[in-house]
Parts: structure tokens; sequence; C-alpha cells
């Protein structure tokens, strides 16, 4: 399935009904004057945050999506039904803005909350509801109000509980299929994920968190580099950064130099970003060029960041100490109910 995180589409309300113009017509009924019923409403248009979508793909080569129109009114006082509303079911974290202005409409961040984004024109009245004591034979009735068109763009900002920051082959990929079921490809080159990747770690039987695998991000991410620019969005919305650090296999990076440059190019792209909780995590620790990083790394960057993670995912060499300190930091953020103790 492809990801697909941003899309632009028109969308149209539907529009009402024209009221009837009737007169009643039925034997030993004498002066039954005017029964023309009113029209019905045009459909509205409804966004709503599915949790069971992913990405924004089915709206990339379907673009044009309109709601119904409402029924004329009839004899006999009879309204006309309704136009169908059109329901459009978007990705959970789905934000919505004018394409024009630009103006942001909806920030559809909660599961199966819904907004009405665009309403259906309303139905116009009969000439039965232009019937007075001196006017008793009206001869008009209204038309239905048109319904209204609006081009939106989407984009999904994806909602995490932890995202996965990292150079190309720090080992994000590795780690998510080892703590959850997500199965991102792996190998040895950079760039292997090429979109974002979301697993479940369950923490017990009653609860879990959702944790991101972001592309990696090079130097110069936040200006266009790699695919840092396209995929920083989806950090926005994480409680908690993992920046995963490793020994590069040619030399040219260090766990150091690639942590201070991660940190950069967050903070070029959102400054607010510096705010949020991170745990800094030596990754491939199964390999001794890495492991001795440890010592300088701990030096290096402990006394302002707190505790330093080694970890190997493939030997599972501290992957438990850093799954409790996860889930201690989602008990003290609130995003668990109840008494909880890793």
């Amino acid at each position: 399935m492809k990801f697909i995180d941003e899309t632009m589409i028109e969308v149209r309300s539907g529009s009402g009904g024209a009221g009837a113009v009737s007169f009643r017509r039925e034997k030993f009924v004498p002066r039954g004057g005017p029964d023309g019923g009113n029209g019905g409403r045009g459909g509205h248009v409804i966004f709503s945050a599915d949790p069971t979508l992913a990405t924004l793909l089915d709206y990339r080569y379907k673009q044009i999506f309109k709601a119904g129109n409402g029924v004329p009114g009839g004899t006999n006082d009879c309204t006309g039904a309704d136009g169908n509303d059109l329901h459009i079911r978007v990705p959970v974290g789905t934000m919505i803005y004018d394409a024009e202005t630009e103006e942001q409409l909806a920030d559809l961040c909660v599961p199966h909350e819904s907004m009405i984004l665009l309403r259906g024109g309303r139905g116009g009245k009969g000439n039965a509801e232009f019937a007075t004591p001196t006017r008793r034979t009206p001869e008009y009735a209204q038309p239905g109000e048109p319904g209204e068109t609006r081009m939106v763009r989407m984009e999904l900002k994806l909602l995490a509980d932890v995202g996965l920051i990292g150079a190309p082959n720090a080992g994000k990929s590795t780690f998510i299929r080892k703590v959850s079921r997500a199965k991102p490809r792996v190998a040895d080159f950079p760039f292997t994920t090429l979109t974002p990747q979301l697993g479940v770690v369950k923490v017990d039987d009653e609860r879990s968190y959702v944790i991101a695998d972001l592309p990696g991000l090079i130097e110069g991410a936040a200006k266009g580099a790699g695919l840092g620019f396209r995929f920083l969005r989806h950090v926005e919305r994480t409680r908690l950064f993992l920046h995963l650090i490793t020994q590069d296999w040619d030399s040219s990076r260090d766990p150091i130099s690639d942590f201070k440059a991660l940190r950069a190019e967050l903070a070029e792209y959102d400054e607010s970003l510096m705010e949020r909780k991170c745990f800094i995590v030596l990754s491939q620790c199964d390999r001794p060029d890495v492991s001795e990083w440890l010592p300088l790394v701990k030096e290096e960057l402990e006394p302002e960041f707190g505790t330093i993670y080694p970890i190997s995912a493939m030997t599972g060499e501290g992957v438990p100490e850093l799954l409790r300190a996860i889930a201690r930091h989602m008990q003290e953020a609130g995003r668990w109910s109840g008494d909880y103790e890793p």
C-alpha cells in the first residue's frame, strides 16, 4: 500500500430542493387552496477520523466529491427528502486546510471525531407556506439554496506516542521489528525506510503505545535534503523522541556528531521540538566498534539529556530496560489511567 500523507480534493455540498407550487383539486373540496410542499435540504459534507485508515491514498486519484441534492417538494404538502450526506473518512491526525487561503478548517486528531465542513443548501418553501387570509392562492414558491464548493488540502500528521529518529542505517527498523509486529524493510544500505511505519508495543493486557519508525534524517533535511523534509511533520505529535545513534559502518560519522546533527535539523524545522522529552539510544551495541563509544557518549550527553540506553535489537541486549523506561514515561505523562508500575 502506498503511503500518501498530502492531497487536494474538491468537495461540494448538495443544493436544496425547490418548493412546489400546487393546489388541491379534489372532488367535494371546493377552493382547496395551496398544498405545495417544501423542498428537502441538500446533503452536508462531513469529515470523520477513522482509526482503521493510515493513508490518504483513497483521495489521490478521485478528487471531486459531491453530496446529494435535496428533492423538490410535492403536492399534498409533502416535503421533499433531504439529500444524502457525503461522509469522507480520513486517518486520525488529518488536518484540513482551505486550498486557496490556507486557513485551517479542521484538525481531526481524536478517533471517530467528525465535523461538518460544508452545509447543504436549504430547501425552498412551497406555496402553502405563503398562504395568508388576504393572499389565499399564492402562485409562487422558493427555489432551493445552492450548495457550497470548496477546494481543500488534506495533510496527515501521524499520531504516535514514540517517534524513532536517527540517521540512515541507525537500526530504527530493526528495533521496531523487535518490539512490535511492524515489518519495515531492513537492509544494509541507506534509506530502506521510505515511508513512516507504525507499530504497537504491548505493555500488558490493558496498556500499549504506538511507536513510529520515520525515514532516516540527514544534514539539511529541514531544507529538503534526503527524505526528511517530507516526513519531519510526523514528529510534531509524538510524545517522546527516541534518538537512535550508532557508529557508521564506513566511519564517516560517529554517534555524538549524529546526535548533534539530528537535534540541529529538528530545531531548524521547529524550535519547540527541543522542549520535547527525548531518550538517547546507542544502538547496535553488539558491534565492538559501537560499544567502545559508550563511555564517551555518556560523558558527553548524559549530563544534559539523562540516561543513555545501550541496546542491540539483534540480540535483545538492553531492550527490556529501554521499554520499561518508555512505559514509565507514558505513565508519568498521563498516557494511561489507573495505577501502573513498570
